[in-house]
C-alpha cells in the first residue's frame, strides 16, 4: 500500500503545480520550468518506494518493459488518478475566482505532439530509472522532469503538453482543457508509452 500512497501523493504535487502555474497569476512563461521540477522532486522523494512513475502512461511503459508487476497496474493507475483528481480539487479552491480559458486543441496536431514527447518521456524513463547500465545512478529524476519540462516548452502551446493521462483528467476537472477532448490525451499518452516500451525492448534485448 506504502508504493500506491507515494503514487497518489507524487501525481498530486505534479497535478497541483500544473494547475496552480498556469491558472490565475502563476508562473506565466515559465510553467513549464515549475512543472518538471515538481516531477523531478517528487520522483527524487518516492522513486526509491514506487518508482516514482506518476504517470498512468509511464506505469504502462514500465510494466511491458518488464519492470512493474502485474497486479501493481491497475492500482498505480488509480491512485495516479485519485492524486490527479484530489489535487484539481485544490486548484479550484486555491484558485477560486480565476478566469480559465478552456482549451481545445487541434485533434491531429495534439494527438501527434502529445505521442512523440509521451514517447520521449517515458524513453527517457526506462533508460535512466529501469537499465541495467544506468542502474544507481543520481540523475534520473533530473532527466525525467526535465524532458517534461522540453516538451511543455516544446509542444504546450499546441496540445496543452500533459503527456500523462492523470494530468490530462487534472487539467480537464480544473477546467482548463474540455472534456470531448480528453480522449485525444488518453489515447496518444498510453500509445506513446507503450511504443517507448517495445523500442526499449528492441535496442536492448539482453536488458
Amino acid at each position: 500500500m506504502n508504493k500506491y500512497i507515494v503514487e497518489l501523493i507524487g501525481t498530486f504535487f505534479l497535478v497541483l503545480t500544473v494547475g496552480c502555474a498556469l491558472i490565475g497569476n502563476g508562473a506565466g512563461p515559465l510553467a513549464p520550468i515549475a512543472i518538471g521540477a515538481a516531477l523531478m522532486v517528487m520522483i527524487f522523494a518516492g522513486g526509491h518506494i514506487s518508482g516514482g512513475h506518476y504517470n498512468p502512461a509511464v506505469t504502462l511503459g514500465v510494466w511491458l518493459r518488464g519492470k512493474c508487476d502485474t497486479k501493481d497496474v491497475a492500482p498505480y493507475m488509480a491512485f495516479q488518478i485519485v492524486g490527479a483528481a484530489l489535487a484539481a480539487a485544490a486548484v479550484k479552491f486555491l484558485k477560486a475566482g480565476a478566469v480559465i480559458p478552456t482549451m481545445n486543441p487541434p485533434v491531429l496536431a495534439s494527438l501527434l505532439a502529445e505521442f512523440l514527447f509521451t514517447f520521449a518521456l517515458v524513453y527517457v524513463v526506462l533508460n535512466t530509472a529501469t537499465a541495467k547500465g544506468t542502474a544507481g545512478n543520481s540523475f534520473y529524476g533530473l532527466a525525467i522532469g526535465m524532458t517534461v519540462m522540453t516538451g511543455a516548452f516544446a509542444v504546450g502551446n499546441i496540445s496543452g503538453g500533459a503527456f500523462n493521462p492523470a494530468v490530462a483528467v487534472g487539467i480537464t476537472v480544473m477546467g482548463l482543457s474540455a472534456w470531448s477532448s480528453i480522449w485525444i490525451f488518453l489515447v496518444a499518452n498510453f500509445a506513446g508509452g507503450a511504443v517507448a516500451a517495445y523500442t526499449f525492448r528492441a535496442l536492448n534485448p539482453a536488458d
